[in-house]
């Protein structure tokens, strides 16, 4: 199976995009009923994670904490001026793996799969790929 490419407009220099819906449409509109679902996210400025997605608090309290550890401005020597955002997304990962079972991705009650963009806002893309098991 070719990988399924899922467009993602972000709309701010640092955000937090729950992506868990479209991931889920890609896989029931697929037809994959068990396997692996690979999330990779092809930038060098962006990432993807998973975490609780029932409070907006949580989003709210991990970029602002992001922005505290790796500020936008520190004394940087990448010519584009952005390095903060390549360490942060070095830092949270360019991939995630998640169960399929019964065509459904495995969560737990409170997870849900989140598009970070660390240098926005841009139009990007998220890459999945479906492994049977």
């Amino acid at each position: 199976m070719k990988s399924i490419r899922i467009p993602v407009r972000t709309s701010a220099h640092t955000q937090m995009v729950d992506i868990t819906g479209q991931i889920q449409k890609a896989v029931t509109e697929s037809g994959f009923e068990d396997g692996i679902c690979i999330i990779f996210v092809p930038h060098t400025t962006a990432a993807v994670t998973i975490n609780e997605n029932a409070d907006p608090d949580v989003v709210r309290d991990f970029t602002t904490e992001i922005n505290k550890i790796v500020p936008w401005e520190d004394g940087y020597h990448h010519f584009e001026g952005n390095s903060a955002a390549h360490l942060k997304s070095s830092m949270i990962g360019f991939s995630e793996q998640i169960i399929v079972e019964n065509g459904r991705l495995v969560l737990g009650t409170w997870q849900g799969i989140y598009f970070c963009e660390y240098d926005g806002p841009r139009n990007r893309n998220v890459l999945i790929k479906m492994i049977e098991s």
